[in-house]
């Protein structure tokens, strides 16, 4: 019997114009640690990571650069940057499939929005409450500054949604 079971989060990789001014941003900001620093990769069938790029993204590319780093709870940032790849912010369209953005958390909801903000990003709603005047969750939706829109939590996802946010 094939039984399902809940898997853990790896990592998630993001395109970002300038890997150094990202791996930057993330680790003032976020507090993210820097596990790998920027390196490059070549485009060579002779190497198990060449190799391994080359299954991935073809073979319409010579070298690119990448970075690995890490939150406090072990999930993996995998930084890419791409020398002819596409500089200019993603639109955000959150109603096509695909992956719409991705979340952190942090206590200090409104420290963390002002230091993105500092840092030259920006905040694309005003802080919200899921249960005003009764619990303090909180949430809010903010851009990197290479246009990268991802959320803030206050508290945990399971402590968030356990008590049934969307009920009256």
């Amino acid at each position: 019997m094939n039984k399902s079971y809940p898997r853990s989060f790896s990592h998630i990789g993001i395109t970002v114009p300038d890997l150094k001014k990202a791996v930057e941003f993330y680790e003032e900001v976020m507090g993210w640690y820097v596990i790998m620093p920027p390196s490059k990769i070549k485009k060579e069938k002779e190497t198990a990571i060449g190799q391994m790029c080359i299954d991935v993204f073809g073979e319409d590319w010579e070298e690119f650069e990448i970075a690995h780093m890490s939150t406090s709870d072990g999930i993996g940032i995998e930084l890419f940057s791409f020398p002819h790849g596409v500089k200019e912010k993603p639109e955000f369209n959150p109603f096509n499939t695909g992956l719409f953005h991705f979340c952190v958390q942090d206590p200090d909801i409104e420290g963390l929005t002002q230091k993105i903000i500092e840092r030259g990003g920006k905040q694309r709603m005003p802080i919200r409450e899921y249960y005003p005047n009764e619990k303090p969750y909180k949430m809010v939706y903010v851009e990197d500054p290479f246009g990268v829109v991802f959320e803030i939590y206050s508290h945990s996802y399971e402590l968030t949604y356990s008590s049934g946010a969307y009920q009256d």
